[in-house]
């Protein structure tokens, strides 16, 4: 199983950017997917999950009405659509999925390689 995410970059706060997370290797529509990231000298958190069907979906409070996960299960990909970004949303954004709908990064068997999001004041 291999995740793939990208789309990562420098912005200005205020500005958009859309991570994509394409999987191979794997039934990707059986599985919950989920994005966390993991700032400098910070742990991981949890950001944003969507179920297996796309009928769930859970934010973190702190991008709750500025990003939104979706995904399409033809192709095999999820997407993180972050909006008016501030700059303590800097991070390393990685893309992993389980069979298990959850917000915590133990239970997530597979994950992407990370994608640098840098978001200047």
């Amino acid at each position: 199983v291999q995740l793939q995410a990208s789309g990562g970059g420098l912005v200005q706060a205020g500005d958009s950017l859309r991570l994509s997370c394409a999987a191979s290797g794997v039934t990707f529509s059986t599985y919950t997917t989920a994005w966390f990231r993991q700032a400098p000298g910070k742990e991981r958190e949890f950001v944003a999950v969507i179920s297996w069907s796309g009928l769930s979906i859970v934010y973190t409070d702190s991008v709750k009405g500025r990003f939104t996960i979706s995904r399409v299960n033809a192709n095999n990909t999820v997407y993180l659509q972050m909006n008016s970004l501030k700059p303590e949303d800097t991070a390393v954004y990685y893309c992993a999925a389980s069979v298990f709908y959850t917000s915590t990064s133990r239970r997530y068997e597979y994950w992407g390689q990370g994608t640098q999001v840098t978001v200047s004041s």
